[in-house]
Formats: C-alpha cells, structure tokens, sequence
C-alpha cells in the first residue's frame, strides 16, 4: 500500500515524536512553579517574621514570644539560671515599741487631786523615785489605821502575857490561853497590812519610823513613785487634776536601752523566719544599721492582711528608735536554702503589678514568663516557681523589650 499524501509532510507518528520531549518539559515547569510559590504568598511571609513583632502561626493565634534586630539583640545580656545555695533574707517593714519586759505604766494607787508633779517627760528616775504628790485623805486613813492596829496589837500582846502567867497558876483554862494568842496574833497581822498600806500611799520609811516610835507626824500628801527605773516617756497627769486610786495612770516608765520592732512576715516567708535569728533593723532616721534577733513568732495569723506578727529585740544607743517610729527589717535566716536565683534588674512587673521575666528562646525570641518571688538575697530574687534550671534569662535590656513588646 502506496501513501497517498504530498511529499513534505510528516505522518502522525512522526508528530508524536517530535512533540513529546516539548510537553514532558512544559510539565516539570509547572511542576516546579506549584513547589516554590513567589514571595509574595503570604503563607511565605508568615513563615518568617520581620524583627520586633512576635511570631504567629496559622490557626494558633500570636505567640509569646518575640523578635528583636540583631542591633537590638546586640544590648541584650542574658543569664543561665542554676541552683544556688544562699541564706534567706526576708525584707519587711515594722514599727518600734517600748520593750514591755523593762516598761510599764503607772497607777496611781491614791485619790484625790494632783498637788505637784516633780518630773517631766524625760527624766530619768530609779525604783522609789517621787514622781508626783496626792492631797488625799487616804494618807491620814492609812495612818489612822496603823495607830488602831498597833494599839489593838499592844492590848493583845499584853493580854496574852497575862493568860499565859494565869495559865500556869491554874487560874484559866486552855483555852482562853489560846483564844488571847490567837488574838495577839491577828492584832500583829492588822498592824502589818496597816504598814503595807502606807508604803503603797508613798509614806517614806523615816515616816513610818516616826509613826512606830508614836511620834507626830506632820500632814503629809500622798507619793506616787516609781515602780522601777527606767525614762519617764510619758507624763498623763496634771496639776489639780483628781485621780482614782487602781484606775488612773499617771505616767509610763520605760529602759530604752533596748527596743521592740514589730514586724509583719507574710506566709510565703514563714517558713524561713524562726526564734533567734539575726535581724537588720534601719531607719530615714539616721544611715546606721542595728543589729537584733528574733524573739518571738506569733502562733496566729492577721485575718486581714495574712501576715504574722514577729517581734524583734534591738539595742538602743543613744534613744535612736523612737514609740511608733517605721522601719526597715531584713531578717537573715540560719538555715541554708537551694533555690533559683535572678539578678534584680531581670524582674519587671505587669500592669497587675506582678513579676515576669524574659526567657531567651532557641529560635531567637524572647518569651514572656510569669513568676512567683520568694525571698531576696543581696541584689538577686529568688524565684519560686515561673523557671526551671537551665532557662536563659533577659539580666539586661528586659525594660527595653517590655517597652517594644508594648508598641
């Protein structure tokens, strides 16, 4: 069989040939077009966040971390977080009180009205010392009565002499003999009370002496003294003004060598806050720092505030601490502790004013982390939960991304 077509032109075998390498080419370039989409795909863009903002992946929403120019990275510094062995310091506020084991308050145990006071604010007085005078009739009362008591104790005393001579002649029975004892004594108790009672007006000795021997005494106004020695801190009487006997108080008599500081530790701490423990007491006052211990630990807690009252006893050289004055506590802890701990400048707080800090990510960004503190030590925190040992942390620069992360 003999082709009938013209001279020149190919059969279809012969265009099946010629156009078969030109398709396979065609095909692999669309093939390799669907592989590597143009930059503008924003599924390209995404993949690759410009500096300064944080990552965000598709369907997860933003993440926490983020970005910064190598310019910026530049200023950052960072630290690894490893356990540490350290001592507590607990930092806390107090206010200073008067040592109540060396302070009192006076009563006056007279009545009546004030006739003249011999101290002010300030003195300094020693146990006996006159603090103020009393008109009162209680003086001449107690005197009255010391002359009775000691008239009743000489009539028994003589009585019972008698009964005893009698006794022994067989003139009385045994009884009566017991019966005059027995009242001898009691004129002797009566005559005692009656000189406690003069000492508690404030009769001084030569008085009593004087009152003994039946010699006239002349009128006397009631003392108030003082009860021990210490400073006169506070003077709450005045002249002409009338006092209860066992209910008005005159004037408080505290040692100011020493004082109390009451401070207020909060739950997260307690634990480490135990009696004896050394305590670092500073005030606006002056620069320097007294040294105290711990001497009590509340067994309650303040419903209110959740703190624990802690009382701290401190020396007080030249009457620096001042009743109610604020201070400063750091209260050093005997027991070592292992913990994390981060330089001061790392931590930052939130607009709820909680601690945060920024760990470093292996990609390059920084990653935004909630903490709790725990105690500080020197010019590091320790943290209690938030990180784990081997985090990198932002030391330097952490307010600088606080702020970029903000814009």
């Amino acid at each position: 069989m003999t082709d009938s077509r013209p001279c020149g032109t190919p059969s279809a075998t012969v265009r099946v040939a010629v156009l078969a390498p030109l398709v396979a080419a065609a095909l692999a370039a669309s093939a390799c077009t669907a592989a590597a989409p143009s930059s503008r795909d924003p599924s390209v863009a995404a993949a690759t966040p410009p500096a300064g903002v944080a990552r965000t992946s598709p369907g997860a929403g933003p993440s926490s971390a983020f970005f910064l120019t190598e310019e910026q990275r530049a200023r950052i510094h960072t630290v690894t977080v490893e356990p540490s062995v350290f001592r507590p310091t607990i930092t806390t506020t107090g206010t200073a009180a008067f040592n109540a084991d060396r302070s009192t308050p006076v009563i006056s145990q007279i009545s009546g009205p004030v006739a003249q006071i011999l101290v002010t604010a300030g003195t300094t007085v020693h146990p006996g010392s006159p603090l103020a005078t009393v008109t009162s009739p209680d003086f001449a009362q107690a005197i009255a009565s010391y002359q009775k008591a000691q008239t009743a104790l000489h009539n028994a005393t003589r009585i019972a002499t008698l009964d005893e001579q009698l006794f022994r002649n067989d003139a009385i029975a045994r009884s009566d003999l017991d019966q005059a004892r027995a009242d001898s004594a009691s004129a002797w108790a009566d005559r005692e009370a009656a000189v406690q009672q003069m000492v508690a007006l404030g009769v001084d000795s030569s008085a009593i002496d004087a009152i003994r021997e039946g010699r006239p005494v002349p009128p006397t106004p009631g003392v108030i003294r003082a009860p021990i020695g210490g400073v006169v801190v506070e003077k709450l009487i005045n002249p002409g003004q009338v006092l209860q006997a066992g209910q008005t108080q005159a004037f408080t008599i505290a040692d100011l060598s020493t004082m109390w500081v009451m401070a207020n530790v909060f739950e997260s701490n307690l634990s480490a806050v135990t009696k004896g423990e050394t305590a670092l007491v500073t005030t606006d006052a002056w620069p320097d720092t007294l040294r105290g211990h711990v001497d009590y630990v509340a067994a309650l807690v303040d419903t209110a505030t959740r703190a624990t009252a802690v009382r701290v006893v401190v020396p007080n050289p030249h009457e620096l601490l001042k009743r109610d004055m604020y201070v400063t506590v750091a209260i050093l802890a005997a027991t070592p502790k292992t913990g994390l701990l981060v330089p001061v400048s790392a931590v930052l707080r939130d607009e709820q004013n909680l601690p945060f800090v920024f760990v470093a990510q292996p990609d390059g960004g920084f990653d935004r982390r909630a903490i709790t503190l725990g105690s500080r030590v020197g010019d590091r925190y320790e943290v209690v939960d938030g990180i784990r040992a081997g985090d990198r942390i932002v030391s330097e620069g952490a307010l600088f991304i606080q702020f970029a992360e903000s814009q």
